[in-house]
């Protein structure tokens, strides 16, 4: 199985259309996306409106999308709930592959979706209940784990999760998704859990995952 990761769009329509042909080309089977769809909202639209448009977009890639919303996605929960591609608290089994997740994040300005560490930790819970049957098992959030690669500001400080962080650590999924912040673009890993930010999608960057033989390479993909 191969997955596409697409993060961080923040309202950038016009920009994610230049790549979405690129990454037509790319070999993906599954698209996931850990969040921020939008911010704060465009005039004339909605921030339901956006999120509308760009699920409608990747619709289009007729491949299986699974995604948890952001800090500022609070009011496309019910959306993402609707379209069924959402892993916020849940989890889904495709082909033998357990994806489960939990979105939003701790932010100092008070954004639609700011979870506390118990309710990330026990929205995980709840998710990775939902696919603990499946031998492998990728876990998506929004919010990075504490004190790694994925999770530091330019200026050197972590402002991950611990909760985050715990759960890789006593459930060790192969990958772990997350987002957020934008400056953390790249790859770490949790023990043998590999990690992923995959930067900004409308800056050209997107995340590829390939799973073989139980094992995963991750990797950060420039489309420019």
């Amino acid at each position: 199985m191969n997955v596409l990761v697409i993060s961080d769009i923040h309202n950038d329509i016009e920009n994610i259309m230049n790549y979405l042909d690129k990454i037509s080309l790319l070999n993906f089977d599954v698209i996931v996306l850990p969040g921020d769809f939008t911010d704060i909202p465009s005039k004339g639209f909605s921030t339901l409106d956006v999120g509308k448009i760009i699920i409608e977009e990747l619709k289009g890639l007729k491949k299986s999308i699974l995604a948890v919303p952001g800090n500022l996605d609070g009011d496309l929960i019910e959306l993402l709930d609707k379209e069924k591609i959402s892993i916020h608290g849940k989890g889904k089994i495709i082909d033998n592959v357990g994806f489960y997740g939990f979105g939003g994040a701790k932010t100092p300005f008070k954004t639609s979706l700011e979870p506390s560490e118990e309710e990330i930790k026990l929205g995980l819970e709840k998710a990775y209940n939902d696919v603990k049957s499946a031998k492998i098992k990728i876990q998506i959030t929004h919010t990075p784990p504490a004190r790694t690669a994925v999770d530091m500001l330019y200026t050197g400080a972590h402002v991950g999760s611990e909760a985050v962080r715990k759960f890789i650590e006593e459930k060790k999924p192969l990958v772990a998704v997350s987002a957020h912040i934008h400056e953390a673009k790249g790859i770490d890993n949790i023990g043998e859990t590999k990690l992923i930010n995959a930067g900004r999608f409308p800056e050209g960057s997107c995340g590829l995952i390939s799973i073989k033989d139980g094992k995963a390479d991750v990797k950060v993909v420039n489309l420019t």
